[in-house]
């Protein structure tokens, strides 16, 4: 294993580090993360009643935010830093696109994108993540990834075939290639998706992606209703269990505080565009920065840059991916998502509970956070860290 660094490789260093494996981590990291949740674009872009190329421009600018700000983020400090769109602000827009223009909308990102640089800027972020322990931290990340790695396996009797072929090839591979389990895994659900049919029709295949200027309109409707609840949503549910990740896979010494105000100057500079929040990616993130990815963390890096190349091609496409939002097996996702963090769930949960004096709190973290508790509009990751410490709290200040 070599010694981990934060300085930006060379082009030398980085084909020495290139592998098969970190750049195939990059790519189930785009698929798992567009196919999960680009069906609630285009939902939020229906009930908003946009254009097809102001829904192309929308997937495309925020394609091209998550590119460049993951590839440079993971150059600058040689660590898989996967970002991604925010899935709860995704699901909050499209509550709210009836109600709002589209100006409207675009006002309230930027407002929610200029809210989170600031944040970012003056370190507040960091300094309140730096006082979560680190059994807390593993905790969260644990109770973030249990329901998806639960999912492949909840998947088996909808698609039996599918799956099961995906998860036979999955325990082979662990038993005798462990480092190609997921790939060989990947290999066999695609094989039987195309013998078997499941691979649906792709509509609108060779269309690209246009950007389209939406001069933005800020209203107290907009800033109430969408642009504060999608900040804290944010930074709660996608930048906090984001960091999580990366200290519980060894990056701990990467700093927080340009990872927050460099994706968000990336939301502030591709709103115009109809693009939401750009974010740390937290479930993806998971498939980059763990062991899959690669056995040494010094090298994982080449998946933050695999992620980032797969996202642009993405953008480059919008069109063609909008039409191929149903053309995947839903088990198919389920199951390789599932399979892909099985090993840094593992890892990560059991960092959780290894220490004694946070065991009881760790435990209640994870378990409220893979509760998919929501209340007062705040989700389990939330609530998880908050109910955990404040055991952690007690339980110290009584002994």
């Amino acid at each position: 294993m070599t010694e981990l660094v934060l300085s930006a490789p060379t082009f030398g260093e980085l084909r020495r580090d290139l592998s098969f494996s970190a750049v195939l981590a990059g790519f189930i990291a785009v698929l798992v993360g567009a196919s999960s949740s680009i069906g609630l674009v285009i939902a939020a872009a229906q009930a908003a009643h946009l254009t097809p190329a102001e829904t192309s421009s929308w997937i495309l600018s925020v394609y091209l935010s998550i590119a460049v700000s993951g590839a440079l983020l993971s150059w600058r400090y040689r660590a898989p830093v996967l970002t991604a769109w925010s899935t709860p602000g995704l699901a909050l827009i499209a509550t709210q696109a009836g109600h709002l223009r589209l100006p409207e909308l675009i006002g309230a990102y930027l407002i929610s994108a200029a809210l989170i640089t600031a944040l970012g800027l003056s370190g507040a972020f960091e300094r309140v993540t730096s006082r979560i322990p680190p059994a807390l931290a593993a905790a969260l990340l644990a109770g973030v990834l249990i329901p998806f790695v639960l999912g492949a396996f909840k998947a088996l009797p909808t698609s039996p075939l599918l799956v099961g072929a995906m998860l036979g090839a999955y325990l082979l591979g662990r038993a005798f290639f462990p480092r190609y389990a997921v790939p060989l895994s990947l290999a066999a659900g695609v094989l039987v998706a195309l013998l078997t049919g499941q691979i649906g029709a792709v509509q609108g295949a060779g269309t690209f992606g246009t950007l389209v200027f939406t001069p933005p309109a800020f209203t107290l409707s907009g800033l109430l209703a969408l642009a504060l609840p999608m900040t804290l949503l944010t930074l709660a549910s996608q930048n906090l269990p984001g960091v999580a990740v990366l200290r519980t896979c060894g990056y701990g010494a990467v700093p927080t505080t340009p990872l927050i105000w460099v994706t968000g100057l990336a939301s502030l500079l591709s709103a115009p565009f109809g693009a939401h929040t750009t974010n740390l990616a937290a479930i993806t993130a998971a498939i980059g920065a763990g062991e899959e990815s690669h056995p040494d963390p010094a090298r994982r890096y080449v998946a933050g840059l695999s992620s980032a190349f797969f996202y642009l091609l993405l953008g480059i496409f919008a069109g063609w991916v909008a039409g191929a939002v149903g053309a995947v097996p839903p088990a198919f996702i389920a199951a390789l998502a599932g399979l892909a963090l099985l090993g840094t769930a593992t890892g990560s949960l059991t960092s959780a509970l290894s220490g004694e004096q946070w065991r009881e709190a760790a435990a209640v973290t994870v378990f409220v956070t893979a509760s998919g508790l929501s209340w007062w509009g705040l989700g389990s990751a939330l609530w998880g860290i908050l109910l955990g410490g404040a055991l952690g709290w007690v339980l110290r200040r009584r002994a």
